[in-house]
């Protein structure tokens, strides 16, 4: 569905903007009583917490060993 391996993803800043994002979205979506949406935004915000922080996607990115 979405590329996350796609070296927009790859500064540490943006996937905590996105994941965040999601996630604050959701609760604005719970708080105004719209379950769907809320549900909707949780998932994706749930999933793109676990594919950015929680897989390897980056790892090798991020320890500066400058082999890609």
């Amino acid at each position: 569905m979405f590329d996350l391996s796609h070296p927009f993803f790859k500064p540490l800043w943006t996937r905590v903007v996105i994941a965040a994002g999601l996630d604050i979205w959701a609760i604005f979506e719970f708080a105004t009583l719209e379950l769907f949406w809320g549900i909707l935004f949780g998932a994706l915000g749930i999933w793109c917490t676990w594919q950015f922080f929680f897989t390897d996607r980056f790892a090798d990115s991020e320890n500066g060993d400058g082999e890609s």
